[in-house]
């Protein structure tokens, strides 16, 4: 252990006062941890200070250090993008990392002679321009259809070259004849004339829809002038069209122009973080990521990897930022604002809105791909509470429902695997029971619905809870004594006054925390026997009360 000390002291003696990032290293020659510093030296050596016994990571992290690796570099922007791209390379363990589980598109002007315009999901270094990402790909979709419909683009994948044109090698296509191409395959539309097109659709990808609807607007007017009207209307057409995209996006204040917009919300292990781009009073890109944090958990490095990360991801960046806060490093010939009140403010809001959106959408999601095991876990904590033998995968309730002894009804329903199996939910008009007497209620009812599931062969439940007391309890275990099934069913009854749970042959009742999974389970197959016994118990006392076909209400 001294060894390695020493050894380490010695490299970080050896660290220049200079701009640049560090490498840590495990045994095993591994980075496993990045880091960027104005001054490499005094940076480092706060690792090996009193600030590592403050943090559990920082601890595990120090422990594991063999190595240390720097790089010097001309700026502290040049650290952070250098920091954030041996970040996405060398994945460590011990840096913050986006947790994105899909890849957003992005929209690909493809680097060919007569361009085509694609969406992709991987961005290739080929010298074709990139656009994006798109956290929204309905958008991404809309603002694709706005541009096939402004701008006739061929979709085949031919080599358009020059000499292949002239020579006659391809035919008009079905694209062609329906006015969605100008057939630049066989020279009905020369390279200069398509790549107007192409610098006008570069100008909407940005967001710059003023200066394409002033364009369209002057050629409008000068085609009219030179009485061609077709060519007029059909830029009439256009400029609807735009106006029509234009007011999908979102607007913000006409006076906001040409921001981008950063927003972090450090919420435990992880952090949300949104992005906006507003363009000449709309936002025109909106993406947000999730972090997953390092030993590194200050917002403000938060703040600064985020706005690294965007600044590579779209090339560039605007000149104004709109930050919560100021980050650690800031960007040259960048201007950052925090603003208190105002549309700026809001801008800021919108981007907490969609971090905590993000968050919920998460948590869904997680929910529903780990729905499976969550329902195991509740049933298992439901066995070890009420000591079963069995996992009670299936799970029946049964409530009995009348009116001053009128119209008896039982109810039955049925959980499988934790969640309502509605299509086998059961109604029961009971019939040879008069008056109120829940004990012989619960009796026919609960006979009836055994002993048909055992003349048809079907599967027992592993667990039956009834609405009541002791003697709910002990009529449906008469019943399971009779039909000899005692023995292979567990049974519990769930009081309403205090939520408890009376066992058989056990006089004390359980009580269960308020806030335990197995509690809400059981609380939740009552309260749902209860409404679908109470529905039907309405239903037929409503339609008691309607007059047979053929008789008269007497006045």
């Amino acid at each position: 252990m001294s060894e390695r000390l020493t050894y380490l002291s010695e490299l970080v003696a050896a660290l220049p006062h200079l701009p640049g990032v560090y490498r840590f290293l495990n045994a095993e020659e591994t980075v496993i941890y990045v880091g960027k510093a104005k001054n490499l030296r005094k940076r480092v050596t706060q690792y090996f200070g009193s600030r590592s016994n403050d943090n559990g990571k920082l601890r595990v992290l120090m422990s594991k250090i063999a190595d240390i690796k720097h790089t010097v570099v001309p700026t502290e922007a040049d650290a952070l993008l250098l920091e954030n791209n041996l970040i996405k390379e060398l994945q460590p363990r011990y840096n913050v990392m986006l947790k994105d589980d899909k890849t957003f598109p992005w929209i690909c002007i493809k680097n060919e002679t007569f361009p085509r315009i694609v969406s992709t999901r991987r961005v290739v270094k080929d010298d074709s321009k990139y656009f994006g990402p798109y956290a929204s790909v309905p958008m991404m979709r809309l603002l694709l259809g706005l541009i096939r419909q402004l701008y006739p683009l061929r979709t085949c994948n031919l080599n358009l070259n020059p000499k292949l044109i002239a020579k006659g090698k391809y035919k008009l296509c079905l694209e062609y004849h329906i006015g969605r191409c100008k057939g630049p395959c066989v020279g009905k539309q020369d390279e200069a004339d398509y790549n107007i097109n192409i610098e006008a659709i570069v100008a909407i990808i940005k967001g710059q829809l003023n200066e394409v609807s002033e364009l369209l607007r002057n050629n409008m007017q000068q085609a009219a002038t030179e009485h061609r009207f077709e060519e007029a209307q059909k830029f009439k057409e256009q400029l609807e069209k735009l106006k029509h995209y234009q007011s999908k996006s979102i607007v913000v204040p006409s006076g906001i122009s040409n921001v981008d917009v950063f927003t972090v919300i450090p919420d435990g292990n992880e952090a949300f973080c949104n992005f906006l781009r507003v363009v000449q009073g709309a936002v025109v890109q909106l993406h947000t990521v999730e972090l997953r944090l390092g030993i590194e958990e200050e917002k403000e490095a938060l703040l600064n990897y985020f706005i690294a990360e965007m600044h590579e991801r779209l090339g560039g960046l605007s000149k104004e930022l709109i930050v919560p806060f100021l980050p650690e490093y800031e960007l040259p010939n960048l201007h950052y604002i925090i603003p208190q009140r105002g549309d700026k403010m809001k801008l800021l809001e919108l981007g907490e809105r969609n971090c905590r959106l993000y968050k919920l959408e998460r948590l869904k999601q997680l929910e529903k791909t780990n729905s499976k095991h969550h329902s195991e876990r509740i049933l298992n904590t439901l066995k070890k509470d009420l000591n079963l033998q069995d996992l009670p995968v299936h799970i029946e309730c049964f409530d009995n429902s009348n009116l001053q002894g009128t119209n008896a009804v039982s109810a039955c329903v049925v959980f499988k695997d934790a969640k309502p199996s509605k299509k086998d939910y059961r109604h029961f008009n009971v019939k040879t029971v008069k008056g109120i007497n829940d004990y012989a209620t619960m009796i026919e009812v609960i006979t009836r619905r055994y002993t048909r599931i055992l003349a048809e062969g079907g599967s027992l439940p592993q667990l039956i809870v009834v609405d009541g007391g002791k003697a709910q309890l002990n009529a449906a275990l008469e019943v399971l004594q009779n039909l000899g099934i005692a023995g292979q069913v567990a049974l519990v009854a769930l009081a309403e006054r205090m939520e408890e749970i009376y066992l058989p042959g056990d006089p004390v009742p359980l009580f269960l925390d308020k806030n335990s999974e197995s509690l809400r389970l059981l609380m939740q197959l009552r309260d749902e026997a209860h409404r679908f016994s109470i529905t039907h118990h309405r239903n037929k006392r409503s339609a008691a009360l309607i007059p047979k076909e053929g008789k008269r209400w007497k006045g």
